[in-house]
């Protein structure tokens, strides 16, 4: 379902005017902070008396030409703000089942995909900081929400916290037919998240298109040179304990080996976390290495990103992309172009393992969003 926007906000230092048609699928939300993307997202959502109009699957919430203003609680936004936004008086399973409309079966699944049953007693001020948002995210998801808005909902968690978080992020994105808005600051997560991108500054687009193919965009440049990570999401294939590592298979069907990680089982579902950075680049075969992942592909562009150059590569095996990041002297002395062939190597102790739940069933089709 796609999301038409064409909104105007008179704020403090500068006018929101925000005119976007999003495609179906999540849309990455970018910006110095002050942009304006948290004024976006409470206007699509009813909070902010933005004039224009706001359409999701041909839905219309906000037509002031028309006089057609449906309120917050109607126009069935799912808001995860920053701070999660849970009551603390309630349960974890009564702020879930909150706005659900005695909904049980969208309740059951946002449980489930979130993994939050062995929370459902507690209350909110009982839970670390990636339960809460996993909470909040599966409130959200219990309204059987026409649009989904998350407000750099890993901003406020520490880094082991948000390595915990993300994959719930990617499983929501896979497995709920559910167009969604998603601030953030971090370009690996847009990366991995979003199939469109939308780059702000003193509240207008500045930049629109596909997260990729934005990297060398001035309006990403202070994000992207803050860093850059790979993430790709994969299942354990196996241990190899005397060798101190395990294999594990991305969804298209790369075999990268990782450090031992024998405390999650063949087929726990994973996302590999590699900084492009610790991605080794040459013009030739790589032998005589310690990096156990060696990898044959070709460059498809080189954009520059702050100080340093990032390189956008497809792999041979299974068309993956794949983000390095070299100095403009290394560009140089290698002699690369787009086109030209390349081969990358990745160390083993250079990938972090994100998520790490135990294999689970598919949650059902969910009923008609009536």
């Amino acid at each position: 379902m796609s999301v038409e926007i064409d909104l105007t906000l008179g704020l403090k230092h500068f006018r929101l005017r925000v005119e976007a048609c999003l495609p179906a699928g999540v849309t990455a939300v970018m910006g110095p902070s002050g942009a304006g993307k948290t004024s976006l997202l409470e206007s699509v959502a009813g909070l902010r008396g933005a004039t224009g109009r706001v359409a999701v699957g041909g839905e219309t919430l906000l037509d002031t030409a028309r006089g057609v203003r449906l309120p917050p609680e109607r126009r069935r936004v799912g808001y995860v703000p920053q701070d999660s936004g849970l009551f603390p008086h309630l349960s974890v399973v009564e702020n879930v089942r909150f706005g659900a409309r005695a909904d049980r079966r969208a309740v059951e699944a946002a449980i489930d995909t979130l993994e939050i049953r062995p929370l459902l007693d507690r209350r909110p001020l009982a839970l670390s900081g990636g339960e809460r948002q996993r909470v909040a995210l599966a409130r959200a998801l219990a309204t059987r929400p026409r649009i989904l808005l998350l407000d750099e909902p890993l901003a406020a968690l520490d880094v082991p916290l948000r390595d915990r978080v993300l994959p719930w992020l990617l499983r929501v994105r896979d497995e709920w037919s559910v167009p969604c808005l998603y601030v953030t600051h971090n370009v690996g997560e847009a990366l991995a998240a979003a199939s469109h991108l939308v780059a702000m500054r003193d509240g207008r687009v500045e930049a629109e298109g596909e997260p990729r193919a934005l990297l060398g965009a001035p309006a990403l440049a202070g994000e992207a040179e803050a860093g850059i990570e790979n993430l790709f999401p994969g299942r354990v294939v196996a241990h190899d304990e005397a060798g101190g590592i395990t294999r594990v298979q991305t969804a298209a069907g790369l075999d990268v080996a990782v450090t031992l990680a024998a405390e999650r089982p063949p087929g726990t579902p994973v996302t590999l976390a590699i900084r492009a950075e610790d991605v080794l680049v040459a013009v030739g075969p790589v032998a005589g290495l310690s990096a156990r992942n060696a990898y044959a592909g070709r460059l498809l562009s080189i954009e520059r990103t702050g100080v340093d150059v990032t390189l956008r590569c497809v792999l041979e095996a299974g068309g993956i992309e794949v983000l390095a990041r070299i100095t403009p002297a290394a560009v140089a002395a290698l002699g690369l172009s787009p086109g030209g062939p390349v081969w990358l190597a990745v160390k083993s102790h250079s990938i972090a393992l994100l998520g790490g739940a135990a294999p689970h069933p598919p949650i059902p089709p969910l009923a008609s969003r009536e």
